[in-house]
């Protein structure tokens, strides 16, 4: 529509701005001035307000130039109020009126709004340029938003529809309609751009975009295959059927219907072209100042030579069908879009023999023309005279030439049964040949929309809903209308007929929405009449006369039938048709009139019957039809029959007049028609031998097509023309309103004024108006319809002004702008009474203030008088005296003082609390922030591990396609090879082909021609063979690749079966493992419910054992010298264990430190090994994968430059080879096709074999550590159970041993001895290696042993680390913005030092150039003198030039100061920039020092982990040492068994023993009393025994039992330690490796750093030699330039010399003076460009300085904030954001200043040029003067010299001009080269910061890591302090638990002391029974009371005791059992 003018903002082409419209003033002033609008011939109408009123007129003023005129009121139309200008929808117009439309189009198309709605019509003003309203932006803004929710668009139009397809399931369509030139074409390709870039079905891929460009369709990026071929449809169209018009460049002669199917989600899956009435005449014939078709330019412009000369091309002269030869079309080039068709083409897979054969038959159309015809001398006959053009026609379209001209000449025509030859006239066969061009062009045009559509059909996906775009011509009236008008008028009334139908049924729906009475009325029947009058049929006569296509299809059957006869028989049946009307006058050139609804059109019926029939010759047709060419066989293959009507023709056309030109053989469009459905499809169907008008063809197209639009929802566009010139903010009225009345928007507001076309919603109507209403609406809340009614009601409208409905008011046009008028006088009155209100107030308040002034006047007096009384009175002089001194008067002095303080304090302390409320305000935002960046950080890590996984398997399908592609290409290689074998047997019988057609005649052609094919055919026969065996081959292969899958595929399930096998085989066994654990902790609580019951029954033994400990008192002291002894005994022994236990543990101390170091040696071996082996394997990765890039690019070029090759060659096949090329090409692409469907499915087989593998594997995995897991809870239970047998059979076996062990004891302790002495010669050994091998790790380790001291100190660090990393990033950034700043000065110093030697150059050339003049001035003044009177005026202004120019060269000389001024600025930036990198340098030294500290750290955090490992071994040798306690308690239980064993023995004595005391009874003779006596207390004594020795079994069987349990708990103890250390230790290693690692990537990266610093100081020391090396230069350079100046001067002397020399020549007047009117030119366009260079130099210097002003006030805040708060830190970034944002800018402007300095350089060269030219002339024109009285007499003698001169020197000078203008070319390309360097440089800066982002993101990243490693250490202390109290807790068990052994180690010494007591009693016993003394029992009983007595204090304590034991024995058991 337009062509791009540049980028500009597009809200300002879309947007109203509302502030210029809802202007208060221009409201008032419209109802001041009651405007209304009056008919205009120049403005169509103009605004003016009414004066006066006088009867049926009205006085009007025009509101532009106040001028009065006359005016009838029917004329005068109603003005909107401002509130409606610029309105977007103008049905919401109140005054709905042609002066509104078109004032309101008006205001917004000088606006730039081009769109604007008018109820369901978008009204589209063409803009005649760019407007940049149709970017991706744009539609991204339009996507998804409703129509009224965004500004008039056709982006809206488009969305809307898509939006209801979608919601609604119905099709939509969108009619385009306008002129010629309106935008019909642009806007129809914005909707597909839109419905391409919304509907998409690629919309994954990031590649798609739109074409932002509105001339050119074609995109930079395009979506889908789909959508591009769509897009690419319309360049294709466009070049074949549009053409230049006098109205528009690009015009499309053709109307077309574009139909995109979409599926329900809503993506495009095809499209589909209908076009309508193809203008072929323009083909044949075309009006002044027009072209034919753009494909006929394109192709002459854009062929090469071989197509050029394939298609018999010639020049654009030669053709006759180009009437106006080659006329260009502005801003494109016939070249580039002929490319852009063959692009568009070869992207809607257009093959390239149908582009050829279609690019043949538009040569052989231009080639019709060319056929001349000549009428023969004697007859009207026509003949052929030269017969060229028709060889070329008949070669381009495969005919035989003389058939050709027999068709043309002389046809066959059939009379009866026979056919006859008839002569044709020279009319005749002009007529046949342009009928036949038009036929041939219009059939390729068909079968081109034919192509299209096949290409954009995907019958694959089906459509579920379509949007169709009608692009067809509008409403067309002028001065004499044709066929073609009348068939476009037509389809206007059609669908004129539906909008009005649409339309109105949509606002009768609205009102029964709304329920307002309505009395319903179908508009659409308003244009029923006329389209009668157009489409009747001839059916129905007798009730209605046919319609005018009917007659003229009657007619066409009528051989004598002409154009008068139709007009004749159409006035007779239509006379009295109330739109149809007669011509008025005979002069009329019109033959008829039509009343349309644009208005009346005057048709003229010339050639009617002729368009209708469109006749052709049959015999060429036929000819055509049987061409050699396949596609114009094809062009041409319909049924070639003749209708009997037309035979009838044809034979009386033959009988009565052969003078006229009769109807050959009508194949028009009845035959494409027949084409369309045999070839085409089945588009147009017909009957059989049926005749078909093109009337009709129309007629049936147009109503399918109203069918279709009938059943869609459709969406109206109107395009408009504003002016006919083209001119961009030009808007004719009389034109627009016009197009208006033809587009049918004057129409639809025609229909809108009959409706309620203003409505309002009921809250903005009570807001605007309840003004008018004030009391009507009672206070309080109320429905917005009752309010309404009731203001209605108060404002007394007339009814059938308004409706109310549900949720609207609706009234009729006018009735708002009559309510705003209102609504304006009552605010006009409101604000008067406001302003008299306020002035009332004003004034009585300048009332009271007079009033105290006077009141105070009166008091002034008053008080005055008084002091005149009193000033004389002593006591008044002294009160005046004393009342100063008095204090009570300054006290309200001293207040207000206090109280204006206080007001300070107060402001004061609210304006700290703001700024604290400010900066808590700003630190929490700073806070979210951070918390948000931290957030964005964590997800941005995650994105970029996923990023790298998909990366990686990017890389493995990488190398999978390569693979492929090596195939691929293998296989294209070996194509090749066999089509260049073919090509070379092709060109061999090519000139085989050639020599036998020259040596034979044309009868035998034929049969060689035969002979060829049947060869060719064999030949493809033979390929195809091959080709089958091939593609058997490949099938075998394929075949046997999916067996060996198929087997892959079976051995994975075999696998996975087998997985799933073992899977249930351990959880069987797991199942079992559970099963035996509970019964394990059943048999657990029952044993400690049995343990519970023994300490109740052990209880009771103690309670028992007290009454047996009084009686064995007395044998307890016997056996306390026995147990001294055995204590010393124990001790010694325990004492000897110890020692042993202590070397055997020192022993494996040892033995484990040797192996821990050994594995740590081995394990960092192993890594460094490990890391090695990576970086080659990385190296060699890389390699290779460089390697096979740089094979694939250089196979991927042969390949291209193959592929280019081939294409060159396959361009001069024979169309044969090519046909053969195109099936081997589709077979290929069909095999390829399944090639690449076969590997997809194997990708995808393979894909869910290889994630099913994953998943088993994984699943193998987790099974196998359950199967682990259950494994070791199974081995823990056997080794427990082992333990308990093993501690049983041990305990029994232990005793017997003791002696042994002793023994073995004490050897061990000497073997113990000498190996601790061979440990410590091997510790020694391994330590000396351990030196010699870790001599690498040294460093590590110093700083791993210093590390340790502190691990909070170790947080801290890091912190510190992690800002000073922070901080050095920042200072990394800086520097690197300061180097480029420096690579930027410097390139900018080597630029001025470029230029200087430019310059220098420039002067040696000047010099040069000038010496040459000066010898050539010489020569000329030698010869030629002349007067020279007019030269001192010359002189003056030569003066005053000079003058001038000094001065500006002062100025300039200051300017340049004030760069050297810069240059030493930049040169201290420079040093501040070296001092910064000292600074540098500190920090990375202090950096390296807190590395060193880390160092430290890591080395104490090593020695506590050694520590640790102390530790645990002690925790070792303590389980051994409860290990041997045990072993002492089991020896303890075996002696208490033994002592049990005893009694048992002694009781059975004592048992033995009364048997013989009741047996010698009766010998001794004794009292039978005293011995019952005896007896009973013996038996007391016996029953004291039993219970006793019950009691202690029962004590044995707790103490086994507790010795039982002691060990259990011994062993699980032992092996929860061995865990837990195990744990540790592996964590210890854990951490250490982890800290080895953070010390070697920390390492890594002070690596890193010191790289980076050392390649920063190099880089500096380049930078800084390179400065060097530009200062020598600049100083050079400034050397070079001083000595060409010294030299310019001498030669300014020598020229002065010379000049003095030259007095007494002259050189000619007029000459002179030319130059000196030269020279002011060019003097005066010099100081206009110096000015505009100065006004540069400011603005930059200006800006220059006002950055620099910003940049030093915010580095002194910086600098001023450092020291404040913390929170001001990011202040302080977003500040140095913004210094590099200026410094950038600064860059930039310093930048403008080099080329503002070169400008100026390049101006002071010519202006010394110039001055050293002015010297010369003033010089010159001195001696003038002084020689000019001399020299006028040879004046005369020289005025023929001079003459011949002057064209010499002008010459000389414009070649030295050229010269110069070449130069300043030069110049100007250098500077463009030296742009495009600095943004490559610029590039590469970017690049770098990118890089540098990178690595300040890895860098983050390790922190996070530093971070994480923390956290673990954290975690490993806690876990190590755990442990420690654990430990802590094992130590307290178990001496707990030698506690309790040592109780009842002694509890069983004092049983047994009790029992030996007991045996010496009864052995005295039984000693004095035996001897029968006297048993004194009272001493014993007496001695054993006191014992009794002694030992009860201490049985009772050991009674205490065994219940602490018991219970300390419990509390041990129970924290057993919770642990």
């Amino acid at each position: 529509m337009a062509q791009r003018s540049g980028q500009e903002d597009p809200e300002r082409y879309l947007f109203v701005d509302r502030a210029v419209v809802c202007n208060p003033a221009t409201q008032a002033d419209w109802t001041a001035k009651k405007l209304v609008w009056i008919p205009s011939e120049r403005h169509g109408f103009e605004a003016a307000s009414i004066r006066e009123e006088r009867g049926d007129e009205v006085v009007v003023e025009l509101a532009e130039n106040s001028k009065k005129a006359m005016v009838n009121k029917d004329d005068i139309q109603k003005m909107n109020p401002p509130k409606f200008s610029k309105v977007e929808d103008m049905a919401e117009l109140t005054c709905l009126n042609e002066a509104s439309v078109l004032h309101n189009l008006k205001d917004r198309y000088y606006s730039g709004l081009i769109y604007t709605y008018s109820g369901l019509f978008c009204v589209v003003i063409n803009p005649y340029k760019y407007l940049p309203i149709y970017s991706e932006n744009i539609i991204e803004m339009y996507r998804g938003k409703k129509r009224h929710e965004m500004p008039p668009h056709i982006y809206a139009i488009s969305e809307s529809a898509y939006r209801c397809m979608l919601q609604d399931r119905e099709d939509q369509s969108i009619l385009c309609t306008g002129e010629s030139g309106a935008g019909k074409t642009e806007n129809t390709k914005k909707v597909i751009q839109y419905l391409a870039h919304v509907a998409s079905s690629h919309k994954g891929k990031k590649d798609h975009s739109i074409p932002v460009s509105p001339e050119s369709p074609k995109p930079v990026k395009l979506q889908g295959e789909l959508e591009r071929q769509l897009l690419q449809a319309n360049p294709i169209l466009e070049s074949f059927g549009n053409a230049k018009t006098v109205k528009n460049d690009n015009s499309s002669r053709f109307g077309k219907f574009i139909r995109i199917n979409f599926d329900v989600t809503g993506y495009i899956v095809g499209a589909n072209i209908e076009t309508y009435l193809l203008e072929k005449s323009r083909a044949v014939r075309q009006a002044k100042d027009e072209r034919t078709f753009h494909i006929f330019y394109q192709l002459l412009c854009g062929a090469e030579e071989h197509l050029r000369s394939d298609l018999l091309l010639e020049g654009f002269n030669s053709y006759r069908f180009l009437s106006n030869g080659n006329i260009t079309v502005p801003g494109q080039q016939d070249k580039d879009n002929f490319q852009e068709t063959m692009e568009a083409m070869h992207i809607m897979s257009f093959s390239h023999d149908e582009i050829l054969a279609m690019l043949k038959v538009v040569s052989s159309v231009l080639q019709f023309g060319n056929v001349v015809f000549k009428k023969e001398r004697n007859s009207d006959q026509a003949s052929m005279p030269e017969n060229t053009a028709a060889q070329k026609l008949c070669h381009l379209l495969g005919l035989n030439v003389m058939e050709f001209t027999r068709a043309i000449l002389s046809p066959r025509i059939k009379v009866g049964r026979d056919y006859v030859q008839k002569a044709q006239t020279k009319e005749q066969a002009d007529f046949a040949v342009e009928a036949l061009a038009k036929a041939t062009y219009e059939r390729l045009f068909r079968w081109l929309v034919h192509r299209i559509n096949k290409a954009l059909d995907r019958t694959k996906r089906q459509g579920a809903s379509f949007i169709g775009i009608l692009d067809i011509a509008g409403f067309e009236i002028f001065q004499l209308n044709s066929f073609e008008q009348l068939c476009i008028n037509y389809t206007n009334e059609k669908l004129q007929q539906l909008f009005n139908h649409t339309m109105f049924v949509l606002e009768q729906e609205e009102y029964q929405r709304e329920g307002i009475e309505w009395s319903f009325i179908d508009f659409g029947l308003d244009l029923q009449p006329c389209i009668d009058l157009i489409e009747r049929p001839v059916s129905i006569r007798l009730a209605n006369p046919p319609g005018v296509l009917a007659l003229l299809d009657e007619e066409c059957w009528f051989p004598k039938a002409t154009d008068k006869t139709f007009i004749d028989k159409l006035v007779q049946e239509q006379g009295t048709h109330s739109k149809f009307q007669k011509p008025r006058q005979l002069k009329d050139k019109a033959d008829f009139c039509i009343i349309h609804y644009a208005g009346k059109v005057d048709y003229k019926a010339d050639e009617w019957l002729m368009k209708n029939m469109d006749p052709l010759n049959d015999n060429v047709a036929t000819l055509l039809n049987q061409s050699t060419d396949k596609f114009v066989s094809e062009l041409w293959k319909d049924g070639v029959f003749i209708p009997l009507s037309l035979c009838i023709v044809e034979i009386q056309n033959n009988v009565t007049s052969l003078d006229e030109p009769p109807v050959d053989r009508i194949v028009g469009l009845d035959q494409v028609a027949g084409m369309a459905e045999t070839t085409f499809g089945a588009t147009y169907k017909t009957k059989k031998g049926m005749f078909r008008t093109v009337g009709q063809l129309y007629k049936e197209s147009l109503t399918k097509l109203m069918a279709t639009l009938r059943n869609t929802n459709p969406n109206f566009v109107r395009c408009i023309i504003p002016n006919h010139e083209k001119k961009a903010g030009k808007l004719e009225p009389h034109l627009v309103l016009d197009q208006l009345r033809c587009n049918g928007v004057l129409e639809g507001i025609r229909i809108c004024r009959q409706g309620f076309p203003n409505r309002i919603v009921f809250q903005e109507f009570r807001q605007r108006y309840e003004i008018l209403t004030p009391n009507a609406i009672p206070k309080g809340f109320m429905d917005g319809k009752q309010a309404c009614e009731r203001m209605i009601r108060a404002l007394e409208l007339d009814p059938n002004l308004f409706r109310i409905g549900q949720s609207k008011i609706f009234f009729r046009t006018g009735v708002l702008a009559h309510l705003e008028e209102e609504r304006d006088l009552k605010i006009t009155d409101i604000i008067i009474y406001f302003q008299s209100v306020c002035r009332g107030y004003l004034a009585r308040k300048a009332f009271a203030k007079k009033q105290q002034q006077l009141s105070a006047l009166k008091v002034l007096q008053r008080n005055c008088a008084a002091y005149l009384k009193l000033r004389h009175w002593q006591w008044w002089r002294l009160f005046t005296k004393v009342k100063p001194l008095l204090q009570v008067t300054r006290q309200e002095e001293e207040m207000q003082a206090k109280d204006e303080e206080l007001v300070k304090v107060k402001e004061r302390q609210s304006k700290v609390e703001g700024e604290l409320v400010d900066m808590e305000r700003k630190h929490q935002q700073l806070l979210e922030e951070k918390n948000i960046l931290a957030e964005q950080l964590q997800a941005e890590t995650e994105l970029f591990a996923e990023a790298e996984e998909m990366r990686a398997r990017l890389a493995a399908k990488k190398q999978e396609l390569e693979e492929i592609l090596h195939d691929l290409e293998s296989r294209v290689e070996e194509e090749e090879e066999r089509n260049q074998s073919m090509q070379n047997e092709k060109k061999k019988m090519q000139s085989h082909i050639q020599d036998l057609e020259e040596q034979l005649d044309e009868e035998e052609a034929a049969r060689q021609k035969l002979q060829l094919e049947k060869v060719t055919a064999e030949a493809k026969i033979k390929k195809m063979e091959e080709d089958i065996l091939l593609l058997e081959d490949q099938n075998s292969k394929f075949l046997k690749e999916k067996k060996l899958l198929d087997d892959r595929v079976a051995e994975m399930t075999s696998q996975l079966t087998e997985e799933e096998e073992k899977a249930k085989n351990l959880g069987k066994v797991k199942n079992k493992q559970e099963v035996m654990m509970v019964d394990l902790e059943e048999r657990l609580k029952k044993e400690e419910k049995s343990r519970q019951e023994l300490e109740k029954a052990k209880r009771k033994l103690d309670a028992e054992t007290t009454d047996l400990q009084d009686q064995i008192a007395e044998l307890q002291a016997q056996i306390e010298e026995l147990k001294i002894q055995l204590a010393k005994k124990e001790e010694e022994l325990q004492a000897a264990l110890s020692r042993s236990d202590e070397e055997v543990a020192q022993k494996n101390n040892a033995l484990k430190a040797v192996r821990e170091l050994q594995a740590q040696l081995s394990e960092l071996q192993e890594d460094l090994e490990s890391e090695k082996v990576s970086r080659n394997k990385a190296e060699k990765v890389k390699r290779d994968l460089s390697e096979e890039l740089e094979a694939l690019k250089t196979e991927l070029e042969d390949t291209l430059d193959t592929t280019a090759a081939q294409q060159e060659l396959r361009t001069k096949r024979e169309q044969e080879v090519a046909e053969l090329k195109k099936a081997i090409d589709e077979e290929t692409k069909n095999h390829e096709s399944q090639v690449q469907e076969m590997r997809q499915r194997h990708s995808t087989a393979l894909e869910e074999l290889s994630e099913n593998l994953e998943q088993a594997k994984r699943f193998k995995s987790n099974l196998e550590k359950n199967k682990c897991t259950l494994e070791s809870d199974n081995k823990e239970l056997v080794s427990e159970v082992k333990g308990l047998q093993q501690a049983k059979t041990e305990s029994e076996q232990k005793r017997k041993k003791m002696d042994a062990q002793l023994q073995e004891f004490m050897a061990r302790a000497t073997e113990g001895e000498r190996a601790k002495v061979e440990l410590a010669d091997r510790t020694h050994k391994l330590q000396t290696e351990l030196d010699t091998v870790s001599a690498l790790l040294e460093d590590a380790e110093k700083k791993g042993i210093k590390l340790a001291k502190d691990s909070a100190g170790l947080e801290s660090a890091l912190q510190d680390t992690q800002e000073l990393l922070q901080e050095e990033t920042r200072q990394k950034l800086n520097l690197s913005s300061r180097i480029r700043q420096l690579e930027e000065d410097k390139s900018t110093l080597q630029e001025q030092q470029e230029e200087d030697e430019e310059a220098r150059r420039n002067l040696e050339k000047q010099l040069a150039t000038l010496q040459t003049q000066l010898f050539e001035s010489r020569k000329k003044l030698d010869e030629d003198v002349g007067t020279l009177e007019s030269l001192e005026e010359v002189k003056r202004k030569l003066q005053k030039d000079m003058e001038l120019t000094s001065q500006r060269l002062e100025e300039k000389a200051s300017a340049f100061d004030k760069m050297e001024k810069t240059k030493t600025r930049l040169q201290q930036e420079l040093d501040d920039l070296v001092v910064d990198l000292d600074h540098q340098r500190t920090i990375v030294s202090n950096l390296e020092k807190k590395q060193k500290k880390f160092d430290q750290l890591l080395a104490e955090e090593k020695t506590i982990s050694a520590r640790y490992a102390e530790e645990r071994d002690k925790a070792e040798a303590e389980a051994r040492e409860k290990e041997t306690k045990a072993l002492s308690m089991a020896r303890a239980l075996d002696e208490a068994l033994e002592a049990k064993e005893e009694f048992e023995r002694l009781n059975k004595q004592l048992r033995t023993e009364m048997e013989d005391l009741m047996s010698s009874k009766d010998d001794v003779g004794k009292s039978v009393h005293e011995l019952e006596k005896s007896k009973r207390t013996l038996e007391q004594q016996v029953e004291e025994m039993r219970t006793q020795l019950e009691e202690l079994e029962d004590e044995l069987q707790a103490t086994e039992d507790g010795k039982l349990r002691l060990e259990v708990n011994m062993q699980a103890m032992k092996a929860q330690f061995d865990r837990d250390l195990q744990a540790r230790d592996e964590q210890n290693e854990e951490k250490k490796r982890t800290l080895v690692k953070q010390v070697r990537e920390m390492e890594a990266e002070l690596e890193d750093e010191r790289k980076q610093r050392a390649l920063a100081v190099a880089a500096k020391k380049k930078l800084e030699m390179d400065l060097k090396d530009l200062e020598g230069q600049i100083e050079a350079s400034n050397k070079a330039r001083d000595e060409a100046i010294k030299q310019l001067r001498k030669l300014q002397a020598q020229m002065k010399d010379y000049q003095r020399e030259l007095e007494e020549a002259r050189a000619s007047r007029d000459e002179i003076f030319a130059q000196s009117k030269e020279n002011e030119k060019k003097l005066k366009g010099l100081e206009a460009e110096i000015l505009q260079l100065q006004e540069d130099l400011a603005a930059s210097e200006r800006a220059r300085r006002h950055a620099e002003q910003e940049r030093d006030e915010l580095a002194d805040e910086i600098s001023n904030s450092a020291s404040g708060k913390s929170a001001l830190l990011d202040e302080k970034r977003r500040l140095e954001a913004r210094i590099s944002q200026l410094e950038e800018e600064l860059e930039e402007e310093q930048s403008n200043m080099e080329l503002l300095n070169d400008r100026f350089r390049k101006t002071t060269m010519q202006v010394d040029i110039l001055n050293t030219e002015l010297a010369g002339e003033r010089s010159a024109a001195q001696k003038s003067e002084n020689a000019r009285q001399g020299m006028e007499r040879q004046n005369k003698e020289l005025k023929a010299k001079l003459g011949e001169l002057e064209g010499a020197v002008k010459s000389k000078f414009k070649a030295a001009i050229t010269a110069l203008e070449a130069k300043i070319l030069q110049l100007e390309e250098q500077l463009e080269q030296e742009a495009k360097e600095r943004a490559a440089a610029n590039k590469i800066v970017r690049r770098t910061e990118k890089k540098l982002k990178e690595v300040v993101i890895q860098v983050e990243d390790e922190r996070r890591h530093a971070d994480q490693y923390k956290e673990q250490m954290e975690k490993a202390n806690s876990r190590m302090k755990q442990l420690k109290r654990q430990l802590e807790e094992a130590e307290e068990e178990a001496t707990r638990a030698n506690a309790s052994r040592r109780k009842l180690q002694r509890e069983l010494d004092d049983a047994t002391e009790a029992s030996e007591g007991l045996t010496r009693e009864v052995s005295t016993l039984k000693n004095r029974l035996r001897r029968g003394g006297p048993i004194s029992f009272s001493s014993s009983r007496s001695g054993r009371s006191r014992q009794l007595q002694i030992d009860g204090t201490s049985v009772d304590n050991s009674d205490d005791d065994a219940d602490s034991r018991a219970s300390d024995h419990n509390d041990t058991q129970a924290s057993n059992q919770t642990e």
